[in-house]
């Protein structure tokens, strides 16, 4: 047999076959190309030793007592975790409508008894080779698809993987918050450029894990603001309670850092509730999830209009709040493009 001897990557190989005689000369073919080889002498213990320990390939006779090759062939494709695994039948059947029906129920290759070395070995090498190039080509898939999701919420990826484009769409209510950290500019002037970045970093990776926490989506950060949204991409009837816990939640992490000089950094929080509002994936080469409508500028204003270690709310949010939080009302402040507003500061839960 040394005479086929290809190099070859170990890989393992299940035999499945009722005949003693094929599982020992396969076998010894197998193992002399430097394949790690299990054996199955029936349907049920091969589906066993799959589960146990999925193999590289399988190759697997179709006549078989209690349980053929071809309903073998459909529990392995069936179960997500042996779906992927290869099958190349092996049998003495030669007639048309076995090779067909062995095809359909998920067989990637068909090898007719008597076989011949040659034969076995490259149909088994090139089937491991392009079950490697699936693998690596899934691989790259998962990587695509995790940056992805850290730029769009999951659901929007899911849409653009099944339809290439995201529709548009209009949510009746949500609510929305923006912050920034108080002092920033002239706090970093003197800071090496890194040890800014490396301060905004753990910030934000902070309050990324928090919103995943709280199932709020982060929309975007700009400089030292951050700007979340409650109630969509997925609705939820309490955007406004989860926007809440999300600020408080802020602010305790926020008063885990320190500026050089020995202060606390503080944040400036302000947040609104109510729509309609848009929101829509922009741009074809760095896509970019965002939202439009007035309340979403009102959430802005109250963040503008806030002052330093406090969370401000309109008072739609203080309608959605004031049975389960406290707040204290801040009265009529002047807001740039809404006349006066009544606002209130959101001090914490009762």
């Amino acid at each position: 047999m040394n005479h086929y001897q290809f190099e070859t990557p170990k890989a393992n190989i299940l035999i499945v076959d009722d005949t003693p005689f094929n599982l020992r000369l396969l076998s010894k073919l197998l193992t002399e190309q430097g394949y790690n080889v299990g054996k199955a002498l029936n349907g049920s213990l091969a589906l066993k030793s799959a589960q146990a320990a999925p193999p590289d390939l399988i190759l697997l006779d179709i006549c078989m007592p209690e349980m053929d090759g071809y309903e073998v062939c459909q529990l392995l494709k069936s179960n997500p975790k042996t779906s992927q695994i290869p099958v190349i039948f092996l049998s003495a059947l030669d007639e048309v409508f076995n090779k067909v029906k062995a095809f359909s129920v998920g067989g990637v290759d068909y090898i007719t008894k008597p076989f011949q070395a040659e034969e076995v070995i490259a149909r088994v090498q090139t089937h491991l080779n392009i079950q490697s190039l699936q693998n690596a080509l899934r691989k790259e898939q998962e990587k695509s698809e995790r940056l992805l999701l850290n730029i769009l919420p999951e659901s929007i990826v899911e849409e653009l993987k099944e339809k290439q484009v995201y529709t548009p769409k209009q949510y009746e209510e949500a609510s929305f918050l923006f912050c920034d950290i108080v002092g920033f500019s002239p706090n970093t002037r003197p800071m090496p450029p890194g040890d800014v970045v490396s301060l905004l970093n753990q910030i934000f990776s902070i309050f990324d894990q928090l919103a995943q926490n709280r199932g709020v989506e982060k929309i975007r950060t700009i400089g030292d603001a951050y700007f979340i949204a409650s109630g969509l991409p997925l609705v939820r009837p309490d955007h406004a309670e989860a926007i809440a816990d999300m600020a408080l939640d802020m602010q305790y992490a926020i008063a885990q850092f320190f500026w050089p000089t020995g202060e606390p950094l503080r944040l400036r929080i302000g947040i609104n509730s109510g729509g309609p509002v848009v929101a829509a994936v922009i741009g074809t080469k760095k896509f970019a999830y965002d939202v439009w409508g007035d309340t979403v500028n009102i959430a802005c204003r109250m963040e503008n209009h806030g002052l330093p270690g406090m969370i401000q709310v309109t008072e739609a949010t203080y309608e959605r709040l004031k049975y389960n939080y406290l707040l204290e009302e801040r009265g009529a402040i002047a807001v740039k493009g809404k006349g006066e507003m009544v606002t209130y500061w959101l001090i914490g839960k009762k």
